[in-house]
């Protein structure tokens, strides 16, 4: 089988890209995040019988001698580690600098030395700042509208620098807004669904206007693993996206139809970002990656919100819906 390592496993994507992973036969060892707790994150939710498949590796990505030993015989690193809130990236940046920048620096630098044979590095579409044009391809100029996405924006040129400069087989995974079960409340999809199930008379949310473009959570997993199967996508950078965008104002509509039709749409100021950070439009090209790799998603945005919605109902108590989740 091959050994594969998924940095950040125990979080939102990397559980659901770990069980896939796992589910089509790879040798799956999952870097966590060491913790006092010996919390493994949403790996501890898995079956006993699933979980014990799994080689867990506690560490911290932006150590990197714990990095390159994580590294050691593993065939194709998944890198997905990062701190993503945009938030919490206001007030902290350096943190965000030294998981997302230095943290992947320190995955290629070990990829490097160990001769790993395959390197995925998970960007966001956050890099692309507010749309220039749409659909967005892979071309598409990076603004950095956050400190998150300026990092990320960094941790992606470093990432391209080990391939053109090492040779070293690196790809660029860029999701576009990745939702569905396991997703933390800092997130608008189950901020809006947690805010509704909780029977909360008012909806808090931000801005209403801007769009985004959303991917189930296993079309996301099923993206990473066919451009690791392709050959083809070593070197680039590769969107995974429905092209399809919706507003928040009508996603958030849309929601309390389905969940609490009395709720009211109120703005919470604090949730509001600096206008000139809010990224106004996001809708991606797929078309390289469907070239590529022949993926497309199996999802539609409606199917994909009732298995979020059932999930989050089943696991309400895990969220604090009654407060501002930075």
């Amino acid at each position: 089988m091959e050994k594969v390592l998924v940095t950040g496993a125990d979080g939102f994507i990397g559980s659901h890209l770990t069980e896939l992973l796992l589910d089509e036969g790879y040798d799956v060892k999952a870097f966590v995040f060491y913790n006092s707790f010996n919390s493994w994150g949403w790996l501890d939710t898995f079956p006993k019988d699933k979980l014990s498949r799994i080689q867990v590796f506690p560490g911290d990505i932006r150590d990197p001698y714990g990095v390159r030993k994580a590294l050691e015989g593993v065939d194709t690193v998944f890198h997905l580690a990062a701190l993503i809130g945009i938030p919490f990236s206001y007030h902290s940046p350096e943190t965000y600098v030294d998981t997302n920048i230095k943290g992947t620096l320190n995955v290629l630098q070990a990829a490097r030395s160990l001769q790993t044979k395959r390197v995925l590095v998970t960007s966001t579409s956050e890099v692309y700042g507010t749309a220039q044009y749409t659909p967005i391809d892979e071309k598409h100029p990076c603004q950095g509208q956050s400190p998150y996405s300026a990092t990320k924006i960094g941790a992606d040129r470093i990432a391209e620098s080990f391939y053109r400069s090492f040779d070293l087989p690196v790809t660029i995974v860029r999701p576009f807004n990745t939702y569905g079960p396991r997703q933390s409340a800092r997130a608008v999809i189950p901020t809006i669904i947690t805010q509704l199930l909780s029977g909360q008379a008012e909806l808090k949310l931000g801005v209403l206007s801007p769009t985004r473009d959303f991917n189930y959570v296993k079309d996301t997993a099923t993206g990473f693993l066919a451009i690791a199967r392709s050959g083809q996508t070593i070197g680039e950078e590769i969107n995974i996206a429905t092209q399809h965008e919706i507003s928040i104002g009508d996603l958030a509509r849309e929601l309390v139809a389905v969940i609490n039709p009395r709720a009211r749409i109120i703005c919470d100021e604090q949730r509001l970002r600096p206008e000139k950070s809010e990224v106004q439009r996001l809708m991606g090209s797929n078309a390289k990656i469907k070239a590529l790799t022949g993926w497309a998603p199996r999802y539609t945005l409606k199917e994909g919100l009732k298995e979020t919605i059932q999930f989050l109902r089943d696991n309400l108590e895990r969220y604090k819906t009654e407060i501002y989740n930075v």
